[in-house]
């Protein structure tokens, strides 16, 4: 049995993986704590590491695991923008579990449109009161509207064949157009011109943080809906309040926040929170915030416990697998 230790742990993780590892030959020894240069010192034993998109993967954790043994991190997500690629070249070896469940992620934003667009959130709370007004409440057909979609890998094409169930139509922006019917490619400032609802799909990388931001915004409509499933740092969140505040933006739903390592995949329910801008986002009703769950089904945790021990297996036994992360440098 190969050693691999496990971090930041909850009770959902184990499930898969409890019920996977011995089949990959692994015994895992699960910690609670984040990986990060502190606790990083815990993996002192072990052959590899897994980690999650929160995790702290600089330069410092990194060196310290390479001086603990490990020479393999498999991350349990498909983003890895968290890790120094750069400064593991040649140190230690990287997998990712590039795709587990689209649908899952590409539900889920279409179900923060749904919810924002009838106003579902503020009905439920306000039924509950015996309060059965209408007022406030009114939202608009999806069919015939115009979507723009930021980013056609497998989650964005799986949101497209949503959308185009509804009717909708659907313009998309990707650097690497696929061939895809039904969707109409165009420049990102005619997709921010011509859209009532703009989702992301995108990985976050140097070219695109804060895609979101005034200046996009304001190429918008007037009444626009922005979703995100991706990554937070794509948009700016000030930015965004201020256009909800104008209604420039009608309204949001995001499930990932550019400082939302802190905080999300945690009970904070007895902390004080000090990030003001998420407070305001939480706060601000036509704004819906959800915790980092669109990958959260059944059978996406399965997904990624079968990809991510694969990818240890594979490189415990020194087979070639597509799903290392190569620092191929600017």
């Amino acid at each position: 049995m190969d050693k691999v230790a496990f971090f930041d742990t909850k009770s959902y993780d184990e499930l898969w993986f409890d019920k996977l590892k011995e089949s990959y030959g692994m015994e895992i020894k699960y910690f609670e704590s984040k990986l990060e240069a502190n606790t990083s010192v815990m993996a002192k034993g072990y052959k590899g590491v897994v980690a999650f998109v929160n995790d702290e993967l600089n330069a410092e954790t990194i060196d310290n695991l390479v001086e603990c043994g490990v020479e393999v991190l498999a991350l349990r997500c498909a983003g890895y923008n968290n890790v120094d690629l750069r400064h593991a070249e040649g140190k230690i070896h990287i997998y990712c579990v590039p795709a587990y469940s689209p649908n899952a992620v590409a539900e889920h934003a279409m179900a923060l449109l749904l919810c924002l667009n009838r106003k579902i959130h503020r009905a439920y709370n306000r039924v509950r009161e015996f309060n059965f007004s209408l007022k406030g409440l009114m939202g608009f057909d999806l069919k015939g509207k115009t979507v723009g979609v930021v980013g056609t890998g497998k989650i964005g094409r799986e949101f497209i064949k949503i959308c185009l169930g509804f009717g909708m139509k659907v313009l998309a922006y990707d650097p690497y157009p696929a061939d895809l019917k039904g969707v109409e490619y165009v420049e990102l400032e005619e997709l921010f011109r011509e859209s009532n609802v703009i989702s992301l799909h995108a990985p976050l990388t140097l070219q695109n943080y804060h895609l979101i931001n005034r200046n996009t915004l304001n190429m918008m409509k007037d009444g626009v809906y922005i979703l995100n499933t991706s990554r937070g740092a794509l948009i700016n969140a000030e930015a965004l309040l201020d256009a909800v505040k104008t209604e420039k933006v009608a309204g949001a739903g995001l499930d990932v926040y550019e400082e939302e390592s802190d905080f999300f995949f945690e009970d904070a329910s007895d902390n004080t929170i000090h990030d003001d801008v998420l407070k305001l986002l939480l706060f601000t009703p036509n704004i819906l915030v959800t915790s980092h769950q669109g990958f959260f089904t059944d059978e996406a945790l399965k997904n990624i416990a079968e990809v991510t021990l694969q990818n240890l297996r594979d490189h415990f036994d020194g087979i070639p697998n597509e799903n290392e992360i190569i620092y191929k440098g600017k």
